[in-house]
């Protein structure tokens, strides 16, 4: 009960590692806010109650600020506070750089990028006034660590998070928040599943551990990063890619 009575806001909830994400800090005494752009929000939420734990399912669209705000008000509504924001919500296109539009571009920026400054924002007034919170934001090796051919938006959102982490942790340490960021390498969710096996296979050779990584191994990361164990932790991101990177 690592997170006992600690109120978590977790964009991207509906599925892969945002779910996951909500399920283990639920599992660890959490109340949990599911946030996500579709109806499997509300799965989720059915999920966590069989757990016994209380959840509220939140529709937002992340790259809007309004929608953000929106959100943090109905969690202040229902639970009283904030502690942990896990900035999840993220798309990533596959797109040729010299056939990507201005509108591909802001797309993939808005969503991944702003839409960790906007929930970010809309959160951070309650953790100053409390003098506690956890923000965790989750980046990819893919821009901070290696490049990748037709994801060049993807890439530059991604190390963009790591930037913003770090300047954001220096920024809110006054004020007793932490704010880490996780690298995952490849994890198996129904987002990479549509990659084909062929390309499953061909990045499943490159993982000196053997295997692609599962959601879960990314909650327990995010969960060490929101909980107590990791109070000395701020402004750092925490690659967790089974050796991808490092041939």
């Amino acid at each position: 009960m690592k997170l006992k009575d600690k109120v978590a806001i977790v964009t991207g909830s509906g599925q892969g590692i945002g779910r996951e994400i909500a399920l283990t800090f639920t599992r660890e005494g959490a109340k949990v806010v599911v946030s996500d752009i579709t109806e499997k929000i509300h799965e989720v939420v059915k999920e966590i109650e069989a757990l016994g734990s209380q959840a509220l399912a939140v529709k937002c669209d992340v790259s809007k600020l309004s929608d953000a705000e929106k959100m943090v008000k109905e969690t202040i509504k229902k639970f009283g506070r904030v502690d942990i924001l896990v900035n999840n919500a993220g798309i990533f296109p596959f797109k040729p750089f010299t056939e990507m539009s201005e509108a591909d571009w802001d797309k993939v920026l808005n969503v991944n990028l702003k839409g960790t400054f906007n929930c970010t924002k809309a959160v951070i007034p309650h953790m100053i006034k409390q003098k506690y919170g956890k923000i965790i934001n989750i980046s990819s090796i893919a821009g901070t660590v290696v490049g990748f051919q037709q994801l060049t938006h993807y890439c530059a959102s991604k190390a963009g998070i790591v930037g913003f982490t770090k300047a954001l942790a220096l920024e809110l340490a006054p004020y007793g928040i932490n704010v880490n960021a996780i690298a995952p390498g490849p994890i198996e969710t129904p987002g990479t599943q549509a990659l084909g096996k062929e390309i499953y296979e061909q990045i499943k050779k490159a993982i000196p551990i053997g295997r692609w990584g599962k959601p879960s191994e990314i909650a327990n990361v995010a969960l060490f990063l929101a909980s107590e164990d990791s109070s000395l932790i701020t402004g750092q991101c925490i690659v967790a890619d089974g050796g991808y990177t490092l041939p």
